[in-house]
């Protein structure tokens, strides 16, 4: 591995003008943060079944004291307290155990059991958070589940917490938000492989964990990398205004789809005056655009959601608390909070626009569009996780899409022509670096990353570039606040360095994929066909599900893999007869004919048929490159 650089003086100077900056006297986060602590877990290194660490705060032990030179401070206070972990009691009757994973998991305790409220990534770490509840609260059974909304940090540890034969039996509901199924699979499955791919850059999960190296991703520390699960939704929360009791614990739901998540509730439990804000309302301001990849977000639908909050339970909700960060204590702490982080989402949304309607552009804008100083100096609003900069561009993308009108920016070379062309530009390569060394001696590392990216995309192999870029990079993520900036320049710069990571954590697990619908299974086949490939392929696929009597027909031609449930007149090539759970069998196992029977599908027909078109399925990469071509 290789040996991370010192801050460079620039960066020095940066990090000294941030602490001069920004409010770091104002210590409330801290008390908050640190209140109702009950224990904690020691080690907190949690393993799977084979005894692989697939979560270890511990490591994060290091963030104490003043910020290193490194990390830029208001990060290095925002994960110091991210680090904060173990059980802590947000009001009698409703607990958290934070530190464990990306998310909080939230108990809620009834008549006779538990509510588990966002049970976290994988289900190590949920089953270590239930054990730490239990060992201080009694040895509860849950009784309830909630999934707030379908990103996998809220979800993926169910099975660490109930079984599926509890769900089947009617013992323990799972609630979820309308269309939660659809959306936790699709977003998982159908540009899966790209988004956690990426997501390893977002999540810093591959860094080494240091002042030099990850110290957290702003709305957490990391993802552990255990097992992904998911149980189905057995009740849908379908209105805002929609009422459940379960276990005793009274529930009041407001819808909130198209904010932070496609589908997503907020929820109030009027017996202890406490609002779970989900993910619309936390200690940071939010993505619009995630690093990763996702569709775009409404922020202002988002805005709007925050203000019908204040108008159901400002004034009356005593405490708010998220499925990240911690707790807020008081009324009017409670409302100042909401205020602010929705005038925070509107403000951008609205600002936005109006320089779009003056032919500004999305870089231009991200540029040059300050916030207000009261949302400035709050720290909730800092640009932790998602930040100005890429959320402007992501507003922009929103209403514009990606051509800025232009026309000189219609059709440009991709990266390789690109880099050939300005090395030509230049007189060679060396003359690029030659200036780029300039440029990072100068402290503009902007622009030594755009001239040395170039270079690296033409020529892969010339060291002294990679090097120079991966320099660049680290600087870079010494001096951003955001910390998953930080990871994702401090990530570039390692695999230049030492080559690449891969993929830590895989989203479309056997769980995902087997909440796939039959139409979603059959879209998630499609866009995997090699379409040039297959342009000379015509082939038919009949499909029968005997428990809910629906039959398909998938046919292959010109490239392309469509499907109907509409009467044929005539027998497909090949059929499956199965059921709708066993379906998804024919994307974990593949389309081989014994994989088929190995898993109870009934084949007739052509079975070759089932080579054919596994023959031209190129699935996605789950190590592609990113900083090199």
């Amino acid at each position: 591995m290789s040996t991370p650089r010192e801050a460079s003086p620039t960066i020095r100077a940066h990090q000294q003008r941030m602490r001069e900056a920004l409010p770091f006297s104002d210590e409330q986060d801290f008390e908050d943060a640190n209140r109702g602590f009950i224990a904690k877990r020691s080690p907190n290194a949690i393993t799977d079944d084979a005894g692989k660490v697939v979560w270890d705060n511990d490591t994060y032990d290091f963030l104490q004291g003043e910020a290193p030179d490194t990390v830029n401070p208001s990060l290095w206070r925002q994960s110091r307290l991210n680090a904060i972990q173990g059980l802590f009691e947000v009001v009698p009757g409703i607990y958290q155990v934070r530190g464990f994973d990306l998310a909080n998991v939230t108990f809620i305790e009834g008549d006779e059991g538990v509510l588990v409220l966002d049970p976290l990534v994988t289900e190590e770490t949920a089953a270590a958070a239930l054990a730490l509840y239990r060992e201080n609260r009694g040895d509860k059974a849950v009784t309830g589940v909630l999934f707030t909304h379908p990103h996998v940090d809220h979800f993926g540890g169910v099975r660490g917490v109930v079984s599926q034969e509890d769900v089947d039996s009617g013992k323990v509901p799972v609630i979820a938000p309308a269309e939660f199924s659809e959306h936790a699979a699709s977003e998982n499955v159908y540009a899966g492989t790209a988004m956690a791919r990426r997501s390893a850059y977002q999540f810093g999960a591959a860094l080494a964990r240091g002042p030099q190296g990850a110290v957290g991703a702003g709305l957490a520390q990391t993802v552990s990398t255990g097992n992904i699960t998911l149980i189905s939704p057995t009740l849908d929360i379908t209105k805002t205004g929609q009422e459940e009791t379960v276990d005793g614990v009274h529930m009041v739901f407001q819808m909130a789809p198209g904010s932070e998540a496609p589908a997503e509730f907020l929820v109030y439990f009027p017996d202890h005056k406490a609002l779970c804000t989900a993910e619309d309302a936390t200690h940071t301001l939010h993505n619009i655009l995630t690093l990763r990849g996702a569709l775009v977000r409404d922020p202002h639908a988002w805005a709007g959601y925050l203000t019908e909050t204040i108008d159901l339970w400002g004034g009356e909700a005593e405490i708010v608390f998220a499925s990240h960060h911690w707790p807020m204590w008081g009324k009017d702490r409670v409302v100042t909070f909401l205020t602010e982080q929705r005038d925070l989402y509107a403000y951008l949304h609205d600002q936005t626009l109006r320089l779009i309607n003056k032919g500004w552009t999305g870089s231009e804008i991200a540029e040059h569009l300050p916030l207000p100083p009261a949302l400035d100096q709050a720290w909730h609003a800092r640009g932790y996780y998602g930040s100005v900069s890429h959320n402007l561009k992501a507003i922009y993308q929103r209403y514009m899409g990606w051509y800025d009108g232009n026309p000189a920016h219609l059709w440009l070379h991709p990266p390789v022509e690109q880099g050939k062309r300005y090395i030509m530009l230049a007189g060679g390569a060396d003359a690029i670096v030659t200036n780029a060394q300039e440029a990072f001696d100068a402290g503009d590392y902007r622009w030594a990353a755009e001239i040395l990216s170039h270079v690296v995309f033409a020529e892969p192999k010339y060291q002294a570039a990679r090097d120079l870029l991966a320099d660049t990079f680290e600087q870079l993520g010494y001096g951003a606040e955001n910390g998953i900036w930080r990871n994702a320049y401090l990530s570039g710069a390692t695999e230049l360095r030492d080559g690449g990571f891969g993929t830590p954590t895989v989203a479309a697990s056997a769980d995902v994929i087997s909440a796939l619908t039959p139409e979603m299974l059959f879209d998630a086949i499609a866009i995997q066909v090699d379409g040039p490939k297959a342009w000379d392929l015509v082939l038919t696929i009949g499909v029968v599900l005997t428990d809910t009597d629906t039959r398909y027909r998938l046919t292959l031609r010109n490239g392309v893999l469509t499907y109907t449930s509409a009467a044929q007149p005539d027998e497909a090539d090949v059929t499956l007869t199965t059921t709708a759970r066993a379906l998804p069998a024919i994307a974990m196992g593949g389309l081989s004919a014994e994989g088929m029977k190995q898993a109870g599908i009934e084949v007739t027909g052509d079975a070759s048929v089932l080579a054919q078109l596994a023959g031209v399925l190129d699935p996605g990469d789950p190590d592609f490159a990113i900083v090199t071509p």
